[in-house]
């Protein structure tokens, strides 16, 4: 570590204390970003890398809420206003119990560069709350989303901060949300993406991030005259991001044989074909039970329940040849990393937010593997609700293949600045800097021209 990384991460640690995810954020941008602040003193004069790391504005807020037993419940709700050097602040709500400033702040962070990356002109936000749609009934969902939106949508708005779903937060939810934002304003606007085809939404936004993933792991085998047909893969997960990712490796002729949840995990030998996976978007997205029903209705599958006292995760044990990690943060550690290269995997394409530790992204860079960081490999998906603000404000709507056409260009121009930027920093094919320096640059020069704001 640097003289100037370790001062960093002393002053990021003491003013952020108990914040592991973010310091893990940081400490990777920051090594990237040394090579360009060598070549670049004004942005260390200016101190553009700190003043990115404090966010422009955070709320905090209580949301009570009446469960169907007519009990008092209250959640916390959080928003986290990153960066607008570009454009309106932009990202997703989670709605997990794990929730917590630390949590949002690296995803705020992580969004300010991968947003950068898309070429659309969107600043960096997050948000969300410790609640758990897990369990509940439509009616504590609406009530929760409800009284969250009411303390949230004074501080958002189409040209202000346009949230998004994530983690908890699908179809249903942003619809409640919505529903809300529009009696307490009394407006139809585009402020939340992700919204219903017949109110707003864009086609291929449910399947965006998914696809995305799936189209950069395509790009980065392309340089090596390479394809996903034929190849086997390890997908995390069995939400929204799983789900087509799944979708989109089967129409490129790959395999995949695991899928998860929280509970445990799926071994498919033979793979997860369409029926399987329509039987998997079924359960998870109509009846929301767990993954172990699959290997009770195949019976080929293996499942595996999840050990928190483990320090593996099994999913990641099985030979193959690409992963696309898609569930959470840190899902892949140093073991994992070690196992999916023993395996024979030399293509990381990641679905989820820094799903990997530090440790298993350093292995992945020094064996020269094809390693797509999360926030270039999965920026589909913020990028296809960049799209839905544009339709919004058009009052039109695309096909879906204009759509899925417009995404697939997006991704192949955020591989190109990968590429490219690695190279002009004397680290050809690292598509960490060249991530983590391209999503920088911009955004640098947007806060040069703005002054000291």
């Amino acid at each position: 570590m640097s003289e100037f990384v370790e001062s960093l991460m002393n002053e990021v640690k003491a003013k952020n204390p108990s914040e592991p995810e973010f310091h893990q954020a940081v400490f990777e941008v920051a090594e990237s970003l040394e090579l360009v602040l060598e070549r670049h003193p004004e942005y260390r004069s200016a101190k553009v890398l700190e003043r990115i790391i404090e966010p422009e504005r955070v709320m905090m807020f209580r949301v009570p809420w009446m469960d169907d037993q007519g009990d008092v419940q209250i959640n916390r709700g959080f928003r986290i206003e990153m960066n607008s050097a570009i454009g309106p602040y932009k990202g997703g709500l989670r709605f997990h119990p794990s929730v917590n400033l630390g949590i949002l702040k690296f995803l705020a962070f992580e969004q300010v560069f991968k947003n950068s990356l898309t070429t659309l002109p969107m600043g960096g936000g997050k948000g969300g709350s410790d609640f758990d749609p897990k369990g509940k009934s439509d009616n504590e969902v609406m009530r929760f989303c409800q009284s969250f939106m009411s303390e949230l949508f004074r501080h958002i708005g189409p040209n202000t901060d346009v949230p998004a779903g994530d983690i908890g937060v699908g179809g249903r939810e942003i619809g409640f949300l919505f529903g809300q934002y529009k009696r307490l304003r009394n407006e139809f606007t585009g402020v939340l993406t992700g919204k219903g085809l017949n109110w707003g939404g864009s086609l291929i936004r449910p399947e965006a991030t998914g696809f995305g993933s799936v189209y950069f792991a395509a790009e980065m085998l392309a340089t090596r005259n390479e394809t996903l047909e034929g190849k086997t893969c390890l997908v995390s997960g069995s939400g929204n991001v799983a789900q087509f990712t799944t979708q989109k490796i089967l129409e490129l002729g790959g395999k995949v044989v695991t899928v998860s949840d929280s509970s445990g995990s799926i071994y498919d030998e033979e793979g997860i074909d369409n029926e399987k996976l329509k039987f998997i978007m079924d359960l998870k997205n109509v009846r929301r039970g767990r993954m172990k029903e699959y290997a009770e209705k195949y019976s080929g599958a293996v499942y595996t329940p999840s050990d928190p006292n483990a320090d593996h995760n099994p999913l990641w044990d099985h030979k193959a040849d690409a992963a696309f990690p898609s569930a959470t943060q840190n899902e892949i550690n140093e073991k994992d990393a070690t196992n999916l290269l023993k395996n024979g995997v030399y293509v990381v394409s990641e679905g989820a937010n820094m799903p990997t530790t530090i440790e298993g992204v350093n292995l992945f860079l020094d064996k020269k593997i094809l390693y797509g960081p999360g926030k270039a490999a999965n920026a589909g998906g913020v990028a296809v609700s960049g799209l839905e603000m544009a339709q919004n404000s058009m009052r039109y709507s695309w096909t879906r293949e204009e759509v899925d056409n417009r995404l697939r260009i997006i991704m192949k121009e955020i591989h190109k600045t990968c590429i490219e930027t690695s190279a002009k920093y004397g680290t050809e094919g690292n598509y960490v800097n060249g991530a983590n320096i391209g999503g920088f640059v911009k955004v640098a020069n947007a806060m040069l021209d703005q002054g000291i704001v």
